[in-house]
């Protein structure tokens, strides 16, 4: 699995509060334009955020399910994204001397023509988005009011 990290200025509580408001998944997550629907008991294990992902026109829609909850902890997620495949990723809140949290955030492929591009590639493609990503889970942890 690709892992990137960042540190951000909020315990975990803030920063649990945004990954459980579904609706502020297109926010953060590089890739993801809209939200569709958030199941009521997001982000509950079996729950799912129904999201488009591309540019408008050229959206494609799928859905994101939890695998694993646990709150101010962690959270692991089957990610669809078809035609290009399905990703794995965990979202890790670890929390941080001075009331910050170090978010860790590990994705793979694990289904679909994703897997095809070699690890190597993969994970330099992951890493560049998953930095946008943290960076946007930052920004509206440490400014949300």
């Amino acid at each position: 699995m690709s892992t990137r990290h960042r540190d951000i200025d909020a315990d975990p509580t803030r920063v649990w509060a945004v990954l459980a408001d579904g609706w502020l998944y297109a926010l953060w997550v590089v890739g993801a334009s809209r939200m569709r629907e958030v199941d009521a008991d997001w982000p509950g294990v079996g729950a799912r955020l129904h999201h488009s992902a591309g540019a408008w026109p050229l959206l494609v829609d799928d859905t994101t399910s939890v695998l694993e909850s646990r709150e101010h902890e962690r959270l692991r997620l089957r990610a669809r994204g078809w035609p290009a495949g399905e990703a794995e990723v965990l979202i890790e809140l670890q929390p941080r001397a001075g009331g910050t949290t170090r978010v860790v955030l590990h994705e793979d492929a694990v289904a679909g023509p994703g897997r095809l591009v070699p690890k190597p590639l993969r994970d330099v493609q992951l890493a560049v988005r998953n930095d946008e990503s943290l960076k946007r889970l930052a920004l509206i942890v440490e400014n949300r009011r």
